[in-house]
């Protein structure tokens, strides 16, 4: 260091005093890399991590959409049959009911007695067969 000293006319005081801010610079910066460079190793791998894990809880709350979906629509394709079975015993029970209202009517229209004003025999028959 003496000879920079001398070479530059300077007290190697001086020297001395940028030597060390020069020395402390270098070891800041150098620390300031290793710190950056560990931190963003760690921040990288971190991140690919929960990257990972965000990804695999996405496919797995799709998947479990999609399998509620079809869960609801077999649900629903089960009462849609379960309506129209109900709807056909309806009909039935419907087709049933009119034949019976036509054969009383045609037996009320035949029946002798219809403009009595008591009832007779067939006709409380027609209407026993009603309740």
């Amino acid at each position: 260091m003496m000879w920079i000293a001398k070479l530059l006319g300077i007290d190697k005081w001086i020297v001395g005093v940028i030597a060390v801010l020069a020395l402390i610079a270098a070891v800041g910066l150098g620390g300031w890399w290793i710190h950056s460079t560990i931190y963003d190793s760690g921040y990288q791998a971190a991140s690919v991590k929960y990257e990972a894990r965000i990804a695999a809880e996405h496919a797995a709350a799709v998947t479990a959409r999609n399998d509620e979906v079809e869960r609801q629509a077999a649900r629903q394709n089960e009462a849609k049959a379960r309506e129209a079975e109900r709807i056909a015993e309806m009909q039935a029970e419907a087709d049933q009911l009119t034949k019976q209202i036509e054969e009383l009517q045609r037996e009320a229209s035949e029946d002798p007695d219809a403009g009595r004003t008591a009832l007779g025999a067939p006709s409380v028959r027609r209407i026993n067969k009603v309740r």
